[in-house]
């Protein structure tokens, strides 16, 4: 992924200053990855204002409550992982500043230990993406960022925020720049006793009993470096420390007493080359996760990271990029020590054929460990069907195939490990309508997408004799739709915003040793999600309600056992103000206003109506 940044040209100016009329330097803006080469794909930012809104809390909250997306919750801060189109939880890519970040010994990233604090931006890619991104990308991929400026002199911020159940959450912010160098420094803390009452339905009775052993307390810093290094060059580096101490939420009717410890390490350096039409990017990372289970199981999973790509406008409607990544992975777990070396040989051209028609093209074929990963190309495109100075009506589609390693779990376990699995295999498509419509005091965009994935080779853990063993034995069918609406509407002095996300998700198992599981819908994963939330913004205050819908979803691949549907709202508010000529936010919000009772996975517990306030102060 390329670092969105831009440079000025240095131009010869006149001394004549009779001349009223100056030429203006010239600004070349280069787009990442996933917004150059993905034409045709559903690409969504999340919203400053939705990032703003879940400051102190993590991103699986967030992406639960604003995406659309579906995140598997073990409880408040417990772990959270993410599915995409019915896909798995090890079927999402996830990046931070370019470099992967999922796990390679679990295959998958834990969002509840990825405070929103610590990230500026956060897209979501929907949909197969390994031909952009490697492997993982099945379900599609999510990029984190930091964002760096120039030229914006001292400044800083601080916040507090506390909330119901013991939380608390502070982060402090410090940072210079001018035309040459750019650097800040973030420190954050969040907290929760996450003591909440809940109703025990594993006793007699059902009492109602507060939950313990669900405490968490996470610490952070950012470093972020930027240097223009004359006209034509730019060095961007960034840390990202994280230290997360939990206790482990028990099952209901369980008095399991566990913990766990995460310490993560991220660093990510790119050094970039501007040509006249072209753009050299080298980039070093380290990724580093530590976890402690129970203070006596230490796993430490280390990733090197080197890739170098070339960027090249080759004509006017071509522009094009070519690169080769490699990745030392180096993994000493409890159970086994492995290493794995991974390299990856990648193409990517946009192609502008008419004002209309628009395609993407990329390549990319992955070895590891001198195994082959399937080759995985991926073309795309839109067309304009329609457009006047109101609507505009786009048609797009794509066709990609990916893949996922198996992960060193897999293959390296002890007892149980099977070096000789098959990475999962994967072929999607996909085709949607994108609609803007633009009046004097209205803005609405509506999308609509059906998608088709199928998944072969799916690593399936069961028990062989006495211990479990990883095979590929089963295929799986997911298709579903997609629609996500966004509406902005000038009422009086004030605008009010809608936006609207719901997902339709089949995802049935087509093939397994189980027959009786054969056509039954995947666990955890619901056939239908809405998310709603209606602002109303006037001068500098802002005030907002949400609802998140969950359908009913099933613990067991024979549909067997079920999870039942559950409804929540929140509102909130957010109130811009100036003090000594600062500018000063004040939000609060009240989660699950009316004290649904309800649970994300089988007999584990989540919080009722509860409360958070935050104070933002800029300087």
């Amino acid at each position: 992924m390329l670092l969105a940044v831009s440079y000025v040209k240095a131009q010869e100016r006149s001394l004549d200053m009779s001349v009223d009329t100056v030429a203006l330097d010239r600004v070349d803006v280069y787009a990442p990855d996933y917004k150059k080469y993905s034409l045709g794909h559903t690409v969504k930012s999340v919203a400053k204002e939705n990032l703003q809104e879940f400051q102190g809390q993590d991103l699986g909250s967030l992406l639960q409550q604003r995406s659309g997306i579906f995140v598997r919750q073990y409880g408040p801060g417990m772990l959270a992982s993410v599915t995409m189109r019915g896909a798995s939880a090890g079927h999402t890519a996830v990046f931070w500043n370019g470099l992967p970040i999922n796990s390679p010994s679990l295959g998958q990233t834990d969002f509840s230990i990825l405070p929103v604090s610590g990230i500026d931006q956060a897209t979501i890619h929907f949909g197969g993406s390994a031909a952009l991104y490697g492997t993982d990308a099945i379900g599609g991929s999510i990029h984190l960022g930091n964002e760096l400026k120039f030229n914006q002199g001292h400044h800083g911020e601080i916040q507090q925020g506390l909330g119901s159940f013991g939380r608390f959450n502070s982060q402090v912010k410090y940072g210079y720049s001018n035309g040459i160098i750019a650097l800040r420094t973030s420190a954050y803390r969040n907290s929760a006793q996450n003591d909440f009452p809940f109703r025990n339905r594993s006793k007699l009775g059902q009492p109602i009993e507060r939950q313990v052993n669900a405490a968490i307390e996470q610490y952070g810093v950012n470093q972020d470096f930027g240097w223009n290094v004359g006209t034509r060059s730019q060095i961007k580096n960034s840390i990202w420390w994280n230290l997360t101490d939990r206790q482990l939420q028990p099952l209901m009717g369980s008095n399991a007493r566990e913990v766990q410890k995460d310490q993560n390490l991220r660093w990510a350096m790119d050094y970039l080359l501007f040509g006249e039409k072209s753009l050299l990017n080298l980039k070093a990372g380290i990724v580093r996760d530590e976890m402690i289970f129970d203070r006596n199981s230490r796993n430490l999973v280390t990733q090197y990271l080197f890739s170098t790509d070339i960027e090249k406008q080759i004509a006017n409607n071509w522009d094009s990029k070519s690169g080769v990544r490699y990745t030392i992975i180096d993994g000493n777990l409890s159970s086994y020590r492995a290493t794995d070396n991974r390299l990856e040989v990648y193409h990517s051209s946009s192609f502008r054929f008419t004002d209309r028609f628009s395609t993407s093209l990329n390549l990319r074929q992955l070895v590891y460990e001198g195994n082959w990963a399937p080759f995985t190309p991926s073309l795309s495109g839109t067309y304009r069907l329609f457009k006047n100075e109101r609507h505009q009506l786009d048609a797009n589609t794509a066709l990609s195939r990916n893949f996922k390693v198996p992960t060193l779990n897999d293959r390296f376990w002890q007892p149980g490990g099977n070096p000789d699995l098959l990475p999962e295999d994967s072929w999607s498509s996909e085709i949607g309508l994108l609609h803007n419509w633009d009046l004097e005091n209205t803005q609405v965009e509506t999308r609509v997408n059906y998608y088709r994935m199928t998944v072969e080779n799916w690593i399936i853990w069961q028990p062989t004799g006495n211990f479990w063993s990883p095979s590929n034995i089963r295929d799986v069918t997911n298709s579903g739709v997609e629609t996500f609406l966004e509406m902005r509407q000038k009422v009086g002095l004030g605008v009010i915003g809608l936006n609207l996300n719901y997902n339709y998700t089949s995802a049935q198992i087509s093939s397994d040793d189980n027959e009786s599981t054969v056509g039954s819908q995947l666990p955890y994963t619901p056939l239908h999600k809405t998310n709603l939330q209606i602002s109303y913004k006037l001068n500098s205050l802002r005030v907002f309600a949400a609802q998140t819908y969950v359908d009913e979803n099933f613990v067991t691949t024979d549909n067997s056992l079920e999870i039942p549907s559950y409804t929540l709202y929140d509102i909130g508010a957010i109130w811009d103000l100036q003090l000594f000529g600062q500018d000063l936010m004040l939000q609060g919000q009240i989660h699950n206003l009316l004290n649904t009772e309800y649970q994300v996975l089988r007999q584990r517990p989540m919080p009722g109506r509860n409360y958070h306030v935050n104070i933002h102060f800029k300087f």
